[in-house]
């Protein structure tokens, strides 16, 4: 019988569609090799339920650090835990500012077709949460975003609350996994407001409890430098003596692998990321490898002074890419395309 993998290659022959198929074997090549992938996720992907075929991406070792927007992080958890209440609008296109308004007095929050309804997401969320930055803020052990949302993943507090398979959730995958995550302006989401909110509401006392931004990009640099290079940069909570990589020897560094680049639309949750590789080796000036794939599947169409929009080898005079780094860009709707990327590169 035949498989995606036959589909693909029998009728993606030509523009975007042959670029999926060259995308795709790609990826596989570089993790064939022993390289490494980052994964970035912008739009609303975790309600488009693009975890079915993440997940088992994660699960089957494809895919070895994310970094996504806070709100691809929380909804991912809140279409777990409220799938059967969300609501489905076939004729948004075509809703009138009147229609809209009632939605919200219901509670419905619209993301494109889909409405993420309010109790049962947000609301169901937001008392565990609360209880893990209290531990936190009380204990003086602040930690990222995403550690939180592991945690009640790990400890099963939503269990008995689960609507659809546990297999279908990527952040569930990636907890199972303690995969690397980074999540860049986690302000801007639902929980990064409840937790402002909690603070000017005296339910917190301030922001111990949360890891930034800039902690992320350290993170992220000592990650990509250990992953490629097998050296440890100084931990977040470390003197500012110590930990500091000694100068290199004459020459280029080891590199044990590298890590390629497949972005999922645009935004921060691509720009974060790859800005880490000139942040090493200009702004540290410790040479490491550039990424060594990149791929973004978007429909930003080609424009002058738009990141989203920007052709790939103008990264490279940003020192994020090289001369010979696979290139690929997929002007297209990501919840289309990714899934059927992730059917070839699972092998289906």
């Amino acid at each position: 019988m035949p498989t995606i993998t036959d589909f693909l290659r029998a009728h993606y022959r030509h523009f975007n569609a042959a670029t999926v198929v060259e995308a795709a074997d790609a990826y596989v090549e570089l993790i064939a090799r022993g390289d490494r992938m980052m994964v970035t996720l912008a739009g609303a992907m975790s309600t488009a339920e693009l975890g079915i075929s993440l997940a088992e991406m994660i699960r089957r070792e494809k895919v070895h650090a994310i970094t996504c927007t806070a709100a691809n992080l929380e909804e991912d958890l809140f279409n777990l835990v409220a799938h059967d209440h969300y609501r489905r609008v076939p004729n948004w296109r075509n809703l009138t500012p009147e229609q809209e308004k009632d939605l919200e007095s219901r509670g419905l929050n619209r993301v494109t077709d889909t409405c993420i309804p309010e109790e049962e997401a947000f609301r169901k969320i937001q008392p565990h949460l609360l209880e893990l930055w209290r531990e936190g803020e009380g204990e003086r052990r602040p930690a990222f975003p995403h550690e939180y949302f592991y945690r009640i993943l790990r400890e099963r507090r939503l269990e008995n609350e689960y609507q659809v398979p546990l297999e279908h959730s990527w952040l569930a995958a990636a907890a199972e996994r303690d995969l690397p995550l980074f999540v860049p302006g986690w302000e801007d989401s639902t929980m990064g407001n409840v937790f402002v909110a909690s603070v000017l509401a005296g339910e917190l006392e301030g922001y111990g409890a949360i890891r930034r931004g800039v902690e992320y990009m350290h993170a992220l640099a000592a990650w990509y430098v250990e992953t490629t290079m097998g050296r440890r940069l100084r931990a977040l909570d470390a003197p500012s003596t110590a930990g500091i990589p000694d100068p290199l020897e004459e020459g280029a560094p080891d590199i044990l692998c590298r890590v390629g680049f497949f972005q999922v639309g645009g935004g921060i949750a691509g720009d974060f990321p790859i800005c880490v590789v000139p942040m090493i080796h200009q702004d540290m000036e410790l040479p490491c490898p550039y990424w060594a794939y990149f791929c973004q599947i978007s429909d930003s169409t080609t424009s002058y002074g738009s990141y989203s929009g920007a052709i790939p080898s103008e990264k490279i005079t940003w020192g994020k890419l090289d001369i010979d780094t696979p290139m690929f860009v997929i002007e297209s709707d990501a919840t289309i395309v990714a899934p059927l990327m992730f059917a070839r590169i699972l092998g289906w």
